[in-house]
């Protein structure tokens, strides 16, 4: 399949082929945070978990939003992407609209005095890694996809329908993608 050469880097969407069989990565689209010498790391966007944030930490103000599973790597720890740019400090940037990260207290205090919601701040309970050069040879066997990340894909109001979705807006042969059966044996 033909592709414009997008290379692996922060801000840019893994989005999983139809026939992918690991179970951790099974049609989903992973936004990459972290790209380097020293691997990758990156956060699935379209897991989302019957938990809330006050489900797994003491001390947070109400958010009602559900967490997502970040992926499979450490899922004991908790990564945040939002839209409050600057005024988190440490916070990176990595799209138009999105920050991965930050002081963490500034984001208790923005909970409690502005109550955001899903559209604005998004919570990940573990991430998914790649070691040197792992990712760079999945995606040269076909096992990864690569489009352009937008806040559009990553505070997506429909996680469930995200996969097909990105799949559609890439065209082409994607777009027809986007339609494969779950299980082609059902066809």
């Amino acid at each position: 399949m033909k592709q414009e050469r997008l290379s692996p880097a922060a801000g840019v969407l893994l989005i999983a082929p139809p026939l992918l069989e690991d179970p951790n990565f099974r049609r989903t689209v992973v936004l990459l945070c972290e790209y380097d010498a020293e691997g990758a790391f990156g956060l699935v966007l379209n897991r989302p978990l019957v938990l809330r944030l006050h489900d797994v930490m003491d001390m947070v103000p109400d958010y009602e939003a559900p967490l997502f599973l970040g992926g499979p790597v450490q899922p004991n720890t908790l990564h945040f992407l939002h839209r409050f740019g600057e005024r988190v400090p440490g916070a990176i940037h990595l799209v138009d609209g999105v920050y991965w990260g930050g002081d963490f207290e500034t984001i208790r205090q923005l909970l409690a005095d502005e109550r955001p919601t899903a559209g604005d701040i998004r919570f990940f309970l573990g991430y998914a890694g790649w070691s040197p050069g792992q990712l760079d040879e999945e995606i040269e066997q076909g096992g990864w996809f690569l489009e352009h990340g937008t806040s559009r894909a990553v505070f997506t109001e429909t996680p469930d329908r995200l996969w097909r979705s990105v799949l559609r807006s890439m065209g082409g042969e994607y777009a027809i993608l986007a339609n494969f059966p779950d299980d082609p044996r059902m066809n």
